[in-house]
């Protein structure tokens, strides 16, 4: 049997500031299994992109441990085993929908890139968008774009960073409406802040 997808255990992160220490993150204890969607709800500051960003190796924790897909963060960055979105899409504005979705797949040299890409803007619900660039879309279709090329590589886990923060509260609780739909659909591990 597999073990946890993420594993924290007496997770700390401490930032070191010229007045005090700030404790981002204190003596955190989580387990995310194979299949879970966890949204991490909590005021602005108590640390939750902090524990994603730690969870990407995109900071690293001052004590404790943490595994993802039972690799350190760092390997699991490097063998791509997540996908991450953003809080801003993130999008090149030179690239076409497709292209932009494509990205990873061209740096990671995976075949079948026309029908990854395909399929995964499908789930999203921008097929006939491909040929459109982001300055076309609204922001939450760019966001979509933004979860589709987090998925083009079809990674175990998917890591989002309040991707619908900026949006209007009407597009925004439709996009959770569809991300609940999309995960229910994959059945990817999904960790949101």
């Amino acid at each position: 049997m597999a073990g946890p997808v993420i594993s924290a255990r007496e997770l700390s992160l401490v930032f070191q500031t010229a007045d005090a220490p700030v404790y981002a993150l204190s003596k955190v204890n989580l387990e995310v299994e194979d299949g879970d969607f966890v949204s991490f709800i909590g005021p602005s500051g108590c640390g939750k992109t902090t524990l994603l960003r730690v969870i990407a190796d995109l900071e690293q924790a001052t004590s404790g441990t943490i595994t993802v897909n039972g690799m350190t963060p760092q390997e699991a960055r490097l063998k791509r085993a997540y996908g991450y979105v953003f809080q801003a899409p993130a999008l090149y504005p030179w690239r076409t929908v497709e292209r932009n979705v494509g990205l990873p797949l061209e740096i990671m040299g995976l075949d079948h890139a026309a029908e990854r890409i395909a399929k995964n803007l499908e789930l999203v619900n921008l097929k006939g968008f491909e040929k459109k660039y982001p300055w076309q879309l609204s922001g939450g279709m760019q966001q979509r774009v933004s979860i589709a090329r987090a998925l083009a590589f079809d990674p175990k886990l998917l890591l989002m960073d309040e991707p619908f923060g900026a949006l209007d509260e009407i597009v925004r609780d439709k996009l959770n409406q569809q991300l609940l739909e999309l995960w229910d659909r994959t059945k990817k591990t999904v960790v949101f802040v």
